[in-house]
């Protein structure tokens, strides 16, 4: 922790205490004859570098600002880069006093401070070269680890603003490389939502943001919230939408459709396409969890989606060679997506401004799959992906097979679920029926990675 400079552990923490929040702490360093005395201490309460009268009272004070009751020891030699003995969750003031002299005596540098929960719902992560990464239930050692969200600074901070109801603290976000956390409750010794780790002023390497999903952030959420939490960022219309969440507490986001209807969605932690219920009208969000859920092990939350009237519905996916290609039918289109429905011809004036919505999306995310309802003026994104897919007019998911299994469409997409699970590995799929492209049962065979195709093509 501290800003990575050729200073003291407890200098470099004193010095990004000046400039942002950190987690509270008290340093001690060792004086001649085994005695030991306080260096810098940032208590939330106290003036910065407030000297308390003995060290058991300073623990005490740390131990009764912490917001979990639990403080840690981390001890290091000064000409050492590296830590040596970490104790970890101290409850009692005297079993921290007691480690604290033993550290101590072996000429060791130490630094109390409160201990700080990665598992309560928050994230960790790193902005570098405007570039933010972060996970949840980490520490900002994440980016080093795959599937940490990624994403422009202003981006990050406009997406977190809206999930945790709070804007993070990060003003030395253009300086150099920076370390945090960000925390559903207070913390720190300024008692905010956001603490600094380490700073790196000199650090100015360039980064790329990857905005790839899914990702640890978006299961953490569910994906579908986090893909219309994209949607929005990057400007398309979004329902509004509220989302109740296993590990977050409910947030907002989106715009008024002008329908007082809603539509209930759960929202896995992955895509599961048509797996899960999706239905219109209310329903008790928590009870849905339980009863599709039991293990709370797949969906991550429940969202309530302002409904749009609909005058057309369909989705957008890219094909094989890059094209655009958009189904749709007049009304609701749930029953296209679970391909009991057909697509039928578009309005030109529909096509066009789904063009031109995609336009929007692709500029600043590629090539992306997107559910959408037309209200006879303005085209709403209700579900976003991110990628193209490998499928043609012809052709789903391109490949060879030694032999070639039917399926009947008509059978239904949890049928299909069973066929493609039951399927042997060296089989690809022919389906038998006329379904759309870019419905959940199309959507459920590229996801099986399955050679398939359309029986007409065969």
């Amino acid at each position: 922790m501290g800003i990575a400079l050729n200073f003291r552990k407890d200098e470099s923490l004193d010095a990004l205490a000046r400039a942002g929040n950190v987690a509270q702490f008290i340093s001690f360093f060792p004086t001649s004859g085994g005695d030991f005395s306080q260096s810098y201490s940032r208590v939330f309460g106290y003036a910065p570098n407030h000297h308390f009268t003995d060290a058991q009272e300073a623990l005490a004070a740390l131990l009764d600002a912490s917001v979990d009751g639990s403080i840690n020891l981390r001890s290091y030699a000064p000409d050492s880069p590296r830590s040596k003995e970490f104790i970890y969750g101290i409850s009692d003031v005297q079993e921290a006093l007691a480690g604290l002299k033993r550290l101590i005596s072996s000429g060791l540098f130490v630094i109390a401070n409160e201990t700080i929960d990665i598992n309560d719902g928050g994230v960790s992560g790193v902005i570098q070269g405007g570039i933010m990464e972060f996970a949840p239930d980490d520490t900002p050692r994440c980016v080093e680890k795959p599937g940490v969200a990624s994403l422009p600074v202003p981006w990050a901070l406009d997406l977190l603003t809206k999930v945790y109801g709070f804007r993070p603290e990060l003003k030395m976000q253009s300086q150099g490389r920076l370390e945090f956390s960000i925390h559903p409750r207070p913390r720190g010794w300024k008692n905010s939502h956001t603490l600094c780790w380490e700073l790196e002023p000199e650090n100015t390497a360039a980064a790329t943001a990857s905005m790839n999903w899914p990702n640890r952030f978006s299961r953490h959420i569910g994906d579908k919230a986090f893909g219309l939490l994209m949607a929005e960022l990057v400007g398309a219309n979004v329902p509004a939408t509220t989302v109740f969440g296993r590990r977050v507490a409910p947030f907002t986001f989106g715009k008024p459709t002008g329908s007082h209807e809603v539509w209930t969605r759960t929202c896995p932690h992955e895509p599961e396409p048509g797996r899960y219920t999706t239905l219109k009208g209310w329903t008790d969000p928590f009870k849905l969890m339980s009863v599709e859920d039991s293990n709370h092990s797949a969906i991550a939350s429940i969202i309530c989606q302002a409904a749009v009237p609909a005058a057309y519905s369909g989705a957008a996916i890219v094909t094989i060679d890059g094209t655009l290609l958009v189904e749709g039918r007049s009304g609701e289109g749930d029953g296209l997506m679970l391909g009991i429905d057909h697509p039928e011809e578009l309005p030109s004036e529909v096509a066009k401004q789904i063009d031109a919505v995609y336009g929007t999306l692709s500029r600043s995310l590629g090539a992306v799959r997107f559910e959408w309802v037309y209200d006879g003026q303005t085209v709403w994104v209700v579900q976003l992906h991110r990628g193209a897919t490998q499928t043609s007019q012809t052709v789903l998911v391109p490949g060879e097979a030694a032999h070639w299994l039917t399926f009947e469409a008509a059978e239904g997409l949890e049928a299909l679920r069973t066929f493609l699970n039951d399927m042997p590995t060296d089989a690809g799929v022919k389906i038998e029926g006329e379904i759309g492209l870019t419905s959940h049962l199309a959507d459920l065979v590229r996801k099986a990675k399955r050679p398939a195709m359309l029986a007409a093509s065969a």
